[in-house]
């Protein structure tokens, strides 16, 4: 009979009083490891990201052993099937997570990255320093992948970790996590630079959040109501984004082919991730001109549409009316809200209303609106003429990414290895004293 992984005779957790006294414990060896690893060089950064890769390849068949165990409970718990496929580890995922570290390993190491270095009228030398932010507690949901992602991105910017993953993955994290211990010793790390929470116990993450002493910022990986509570509760700076309510505007100057195209793509290239298309907007005067293709597209494609007054004319069959609350949901589904605007002012107002401030794009081929649209939205990525499932960390040359940031302090879109560094002031000078 296994141990419940709360319980007092649990080897991670025997020694401990209580949830409270473990959790801090594991904040006290990240800070230690953290001010270690800080200083690791590239060369040992990317021997640790081999070294774990190589321990994954050779222990796949305890991992699958592991998230078996994970997925018959998933089963016999009724976790649907899209919640099923997140939590599954196949061979090819395995071999996607070992990529992914030897990716991470090839990318240009940030940090000690030396920038706008200028001397002052004094005779100083100024410029910025980049560094790591220290320690990083990610709290996220289903995927065990993400354990390996948020290993790899703390380990290679120079961050200890703490990672808390869903009780429905606890046995697929821990094997994963026993490769990454083990890996991390051979490169001549500490094995608390990466540390996985060992309880599926909620309390767990109530502790985290407040543990400001040992953490310095939390990042939330999983459905609203997690990043809602995160972000309610945290005592630490979090990054995070709640919503993905993206917009493709279609403008009165859009070329017709690119309008379909991007429309399209935005929306069903695939649905269930933030960076697609939500609500459609689309300018009177093109309307009559672009809608009836795309509705007929987007049928096809057995994709529900949902509309305005003026966009239901189109096809009352196939377009049901959309209420208050469409224009503020995220669908991750085969849904797609449409309406019917005047031109840009209306569309960029529909926005700031009913946006999430993730990415929103226009397609035109005026130059100028192209470049108001830029300015007057205030999302974390704006674009022009590309659909929005280009708002990605490997598509912006990140190679990959910890999440999608919302906020604006202290970093917005795509977080990658910058993402989770900071920049420190440096000065030079030759016995300089001032006036």
């Amino acid at each position: 009979m296994s141990v419940a992984p709360n319980s007092p005779s649990h080897p991670e957790m025997s020694k401990f009083v209580d949830i409270s006294q473990y959790m801090k414990q594991l904040g006290a060896n990240a800070r230690m490891a953290a001010e270690v690893l800080a200083q690791a060089s590239p060369k040992i950064k990317n021997l640790s990201l081999h070294e774990i890769a190589q321990v994954i390849d050779s222990q796949r068949a305890a991992i699958k052993s592991a998230n078996l165990k994970d997925m018959t409970q998933a089963k016999s718990d009724g976790l649907d099937a899209a919640m099923l496929d997140r939590l599954l580890l196949c061979d090819d995922r395995i071999d996607a997570m070992t990529e992914g570290l030897r990716q991470v390993a090839a990318l240009q190491d940030p940090v000690g990255e030396i920038s706008e270095m200028e001397y002052r009228p004094s005779g100083v030398q100024i410029g910025k320093m980049r560094v790591p932010l220290g320690v990083i507690g990610i709290i996220y949901e289903s995927r065990p992948n993400v354990t390996i992602d948020a290993a790899a991105l703390c380990i290679k910017s120079g961050n200890a970790s703490i990672l808390r993953g869903g009780k429905e993955a606890l046995n697929s994290n821990q094997a994963i996590y026993d490769c990454i211990k083990q890996g991390l010793k051979q490169a001549g790390l500490s094995e608390h630079s990466v540390q996985v929470v060992n309880t599926p116990d909620r309390a767990a993450v109530g502790v985290m959040l407040n543990m400001s002493e040992s953490i310095d910022v939390i990042i939330p990986r999983g459905g609203k109501s997690l990043i809602q509570r995160i972000s309610k509760e945290s005592a630490i700076p979090v990054i995070k984004h709640l919503d993905g309510i993206c917009h493709v505007f279609i403008d009165d100057m859009a070329d017709k082919t690119k309008a379909f195209d991007i429309a399209l793509n935005a929306k069903t290239r695939r649905y269930g991730v933030c960076n697609a298309m939500e609500t459609l907007l689309v300018a009177a005067s093109v309307a009559n001109n672009i809608l009836p293709d795309l509705i007929d597209a987007y049928v096809e494609k057995g994709v529900q549409l949902r509309g305005c007054n003026r966009s239901i004319l189109f096809n009352p069959a196939k377009i049901t009316a959309a209420s208050d609350e469409d224009w503020d949901t995220e669908y991750l589904a085969p849904i797609l809200s449409i309406k019917i605007v005047d031109g840009m002012d209306q569309a960029i107002e529909h926005i700031k209303r009913h946006g999430s401030h993730h990415t929103d794009a226009i397609v035109t081929e005026d130059y100028t609106k192209a470049r108001s649209f830029l300015r007057r939205v205030d999302s974390s990525s704006v674009m022009v003429n590309a659909s929005t499932a280009f708002a990605d960390g490997f598509e912006y040359g990140l190679g990959a990414e910890i999440g999608i940031s919302t906020d604006k302090l202290h970093t917005r879109g795509p977080v990658g290895l910058k993402g989770l560094t900071s920049q420190k002031y440096i000065v030079f000078g030759d016995g300089h004293i001032r006036a």
